[in-house]
């Protein structure tokens, strides 16, 4: 188990090694192994970069994220500049028809809209905007369209995680509510959290995961 002040050092050396990332932009608080990231970044990308050098950390189980983007001058673009380039993003991807998603920005905070049939689908979308220069949040809406029959959900997810060289899918209890999924159990990382419920989205039908998996290492 280490100690807060190990795994402080550990995630910061982690947002060091991001070459995405500047060292002094992210403060790095831990507290009873709940770790806090603070400070202020040019583009929501580095946001979501700094969270997710956090969670590659062994021994991180909760993080408390507040860093808020600022933009400099070269960052500043209207709401519609930014409207019309991830209209023009969501174009070029071949993962989900445009005309599935709605988008607005107001303030360089873009709310995202509409419904796609899988669970990847929605996170491409994201991934299409989120590096579009003046884009200060996002709030993905989008909502999934149940496939199949959620008789099927539970054994499909089960299927998924036996096949998973990273899960230990006896530690795992899936229970699926309509198109709900609830996963419990215990997983060794937060990495292997995280496959398990990839695993859960993959699955036709699934609309919502409420992953209460907690993570002991």
């Amino acid at each position: 188990m280490k100690t807060d002040e190990k795994l402080q050092q550990d995630v910061m050396d982690e947002l060091k090694w991001d070459p995405m990332l500047t060292a002094n932009e992210i403060g790095v608080a831990v507290k009873s192994g709940v770790v806090t990231l603070s400070g202020y970044v040019n583009s929501y990308a580095k946001k979501i970069a700094a969270e997710n050098a956090a969670k590659r950390v062994k021994g991180v189980s909760a993080l408390a994220e507040q860093i808020e983007v600022r933009l400099g001058t070269e960052g500043q673009r209207t709401d519609t500049q930014i409207a019309e380039a991830a209209l023009n993003a969501l174009k070029w991807n071949t993962n989900v028809a445009d005309e599935h998603v709605k988008l607005k920005v107001e303030n360089g905070r873009m709310t995202l809209e509409g419904s796609v049939d899988w669970q990847f689908q929605k996170d491409a979308v994201v991934n299409a905007v989120k590096d579009i220069t003046g884009v200060k949040s996002i709030n993905n809406f989008i909502t999934i369209k149940p496939r199949v029959s959620i008789t099927e959900v539970e054994k499909n997810i089960r299927r998924a995680l036996q096949r998973s060289a990273e899960v230990e899918a006896d530690n795992i209890d899936i229970r699926a509510s309509g198109s709900k999924v609830i996963l419990k159990g215990k997983a060794r990382s937060w990495a292997e959290r995280q496959e398990i419920e990839r695993a859960a989205w993959s699955s036709p039908g699934v609309a919502e995961v409420e992953d209460d998996v907690q993570i002991t290492y």
